[in-house]
């Protein structure tokens, strides 16, 4: 069952609670997180098999500092595409899905079709991204990067309420 499938009501206060501590630390044990829900352990077991199964919970990771492996350079590259084709769209998201360094894309209203989110370590790299692995897309016709000089925030958490 997807969550497009789901209604309201079948995500009660525990369950919500069980997602806002796990959307914190992926990794407590399931003794700690029955102990800060106030719920038993095999019951609160239940319901994070129950959330995984329904979809609602994707998969755990861990999420790493760019910075501290040498990825010193995000940017967000905007791109437009010429034809707007089924073939031509399939061919763009399967190149796209293949790049390592997109770490996010999405097909976005308003200017260009496409938003991605890029990691690179240097300029250069960001140059041989942008020269041998886009530009040869046929059908891209125009390439806007933007680098990111800070970061203000950064959240993989859902705004669940509190």
């Amino acid at each position: 069952m997807m969550l497009d499938d789901l209604n309201a009501a079948t995500l009660d206060e525990i369950d919500l609670q069980i997602l806002r501590v796990i959307q914190e630390n992926g990794r407590i044990s399931n003794v700690d997180l029955a102990a800060s829900i106030e719920l038993s352990p095999p019951a609160t077991h239940a319901r994070l098999k129950r959330l995984q199964a329904d979809g609602i919970i994707h998969r755990f990771v861990a999420l790493l500092d760019e910075e501290r492996l040498g990825f010193d350079m995000l940017c967000f590259v905007n791109i437009s595409l010429r034809m707007h084709g089924a073939d031509d769209l399939r061919r763009f998201r399967s190149l796209i899905a293949e790049m390592p360094e997109v770490l996010e894309c999405y097909h976005v209203t308003g200017e260009f079709d496409y938003l991605l989110k890029v990691v690179v370590r240097s300029r250069r790299d960001l140059l041989r991204f942008v020269q041998q692995n886009l530009t040869p897309i046929p059908g891209i016709a125009r390439i806007h990067t933007s680098l990111v000089l800070d970061e203000i925030k950064r959240s993989t958490a859902l705004p669940l309420g509190a």
